[in-house]
């Protein structure tokens, strides 16, 4: 029998943010139904073979019959770390497109994380259309996998080849600068930005929080930040990931943001909370841009 989903739990604020157990978030509720909670859960588990299989594999694409060595690539360039989480991300906020036909974007800012965005635009259809020949069967998935990180084939960052691609990802820290390059002048769009860990501490990324300060609600479109603390650069941990939420939601007050967290492993309970959150987030703007609107008529003279 299938047990519905736990609600969330408050979060301390001493705590250390810990990327397990049960989800703890600043957003309580449980806004999904069994149903879209059991459709959301096996598409974001569906995004995240065909993650690994870029990422491991060059043939037997399906696993029909046993792997072995030569099967896989010698050579594997990609981050799991940063896949997971993009796509759990990218998946919950087209819902929220879905539902409340938004004009909306993603941005990719991991390094080495296209396969989150990758997988995503294959299940879609998207990759197929623009790439026939990696169809949506075992022959198309195994080019599929093949090509990526592979000589003659596509970048482990969501390269130019990526459909919609207008942001590399990762290596400078460049993604909340274009982020916000995309709503200017375009007050009816939404850019919902992921941050890596590595990418956060560089000094791009860390001096491009502050283009919030050029922001205008009526004129201009919303950055939604996503700050991914997976735990872990390239190869040691990082500092956000390591400090109190007290600490961190401090930082991004002064940063001129509202901070909301949400972290567990439970993906039943995740699935809600980031749900939850991103809807807040989402009709949080557009009560915002009803505001600035209303604010703005008032003093014209």
């Amino acid at each position: 029998m299938k047990t519905l989903a736990r609600t969330s739990e408050p979060i301390r604020a001493d705590e250390k943010i810990s990327a397990y157990g049960t989800a703890r978030s600043t957003v309580m509720g449980t806004p999904l139904s069994s149903d879209e909670l059991h459709k959301i859960d096996a598409y974001w588990r569906a995004s995240l073979y065909l993650s690994l299989g870029m990422l491991y594999l060059k043939e037997n694409p399906l696993l029909r019959e046993p792997l072995k060595i030569e099967q896989t690539k010698p050579r594997l360039l990609g981050h799991w770390g940063s896949d997971a989480g993009q796509s759990f991300a990218y998946i919950h906020f087209n819902r929220l497109i879905n539902k409340y036909d938004l004009n909306a974007i993603f941005i990719s800012g991991p390094g080495h994380g296209a396969p989150a965005v990758l997988s995503n635009a294959y299940l879609e259809g998207t990759y197929s259309e623009i790439f026939p020949d990696k169809s949506e069967d075992a022959e198309g998935m195994q080019r599929f996998f093949k090509q990526f990180s592979f000589p003659g084939g596509i970048g482990s960052h969501a390269t130019p080849e990526t459909p919609g691609s207008i942001h590399e990802g990762g290596e400078l820290g460049y993604s909340i600068s274009h982020a916000y390059g995309t709503v200017y002048d375009h007050p009816d769009l939404i850019t919902l930005v992921m941050v890596g860990d590595g990418e956060s501490e560089t000094g791009p990324l860390a001096t491009s929080w502050h283009s919030n300060k050029f922001l205008n609600p009526i004129t201009d479109g919303a950055v939604l930040p996503v700050l991914h603390l997976n735990g872990y650069k390239i190869n040691n941990p990082t500092v956000l990931a390591r400090i109190s939420h007290e600490e961190l939601e401090a930082l991004f007050v002064g940063y001129g943001y509202t901070p909301y967290f949400v972290e567990g492993s439970d993906t039943q309970s995740m699935h809600q909370a980031m749900a939850a959150t991103l809807e807040h987030c989402v009709l949080a703007d557009r009560e915002d841009v009803t505001a600035a609107l209303a604010d703005d008529r008032l003093a014209q003279p």
